[in-house]
């Protein structure tokens, strides 16, 4: 496909989200309202980690590993957004473009790659519990936590390569709310049926992959839990492994419904997109201590303080 223009564009107009005058105002508050709560929501999580020592379980340092991709994740999109609303603040670098793609791809991945790690652990602690401290010791979270770094890290470098190394100059509007690969794809001046077939596999597939290999885990923890003969343990059980569960969905059901349709133009694709980059790390936290025990029972006691030191 041959461009009428061959040079390249230096900026990129970001034009996916055209709103009368009168919704500017209240979205421009919601998503900076969302945006504020996500980066509080996950930092208390953080703290509330950190704080109890009763908490520090390779459970609840994986989710400070989410938390962190959570607040990363938000800040790489809602403060572009934000800036959309501005005038000018729609205009982004080629620079700029190609380093949200990066960070958008590695994120993505890496909180995909976490979301399986998460569900492993949950199937040693239900499924093996007496070998669990044998199994999940430092090492070994540390080496899950650095794999799916890695992995999110080695899927942005071959995203964003196949995607930057197309020529573009057809137009530089992008019909979306912020650079992703699907939108770019749609400027190119060339064939992009082979781009189109790696997002399909390298994250589609992917992400499918780990879908299932979590909904397997849980297959057999809810098979496990059944088993169990106090209620109490059950409740427990339930309570810690819904959560994560919830999160899962919330998750892998907007990102699939994304990136297994690249060549998509449909409307609802940039409203599902800002769903997982801007709902999703906010209903993070929230769903982790409203459905945690453990969680909601530190986070009582930081909020009431130690009844021994309030007593003296």
């Amino acid at each position: 496909m041959e461009c009428p223009n061959q040079t390249a564009p230096t900026v990129f107009i970001i034009s996916g989200f055209s709103f009368p005058n009168e919704l500017k105002v209240p979205l421009l508050l919601f998503f900076l309202i969302m945006y504020i709560l996500a980066l509080c929501g996950n930092s208390l999580s953080l703290w509330v980690v950190a704080s109890d020592v009763q908490l520090h379980k390779p459970m609840y340092w994986f989710l400070c590993h989410l938390s962190i991709l959570d607040m990363a994740f938000s800040s790489t999109v809602i403060p572009r957004v934000i800036a959309g609303f501005f005038p000018g603040g729609n205009i982004i670098t080629f620079e700029e473009c190609l380093c949200q793609v990066f960070f958008l791809q590695f994120l993505g991945c890496a909180e995909s790659l976490l979301y399986t790690v998460m569900a492993y652990d949950r199937f040693i602690a239900i499924c093996k519990p007496l070998h669990y401290s044998h199994i999940m010791h430092w090492r070994v979270c540390l080496t899950l936590c650095l794999g799916s770094m890695i992995g999110g890290c080695l899927n942005s470098v071959l995203e964003t390569t196949l995607t930057f190394q197309l020529p573009y100059g057809r137009s530089n509007q992008v019909d979306y709310v912020f650079c992703d690969v699907p939108a770019l794809l749609k400027l190119a001046c060339a064939d992009t049926t082979l781009n189109e077939m790696v997002i399909f596999v390298d994250v589609g597939l992917v992400a499918v992959a780990c879908f299932m290999l979590i909904l397997a885990s849980y297959f057999y923890i809810v098979s496990a839990i059944l088993k169990i003969n106090s209620s109490e343990g059950r409740r427990r059980a339930f309570s810690t492994c819904s959560a994560h569960i919830t999160l899962v969905m919330v998750f892998y059901v907007p990102a699939i419904f994304h990136y297994m349709r690249p060549g998509s133009q449909d409307y609802m694709d940039s409203v599902v997109s800002m769903f997982y980059t801007t709902i999703t790390p906010f209903l993070n936290p929230v769903i982790y201590t409203i459905r945690n025990t453990e969680m909601k029972a530190a986070l009582l006691k930081l909020w009431v303080g130690n009844p021994k030191e309030t007593a003296a």
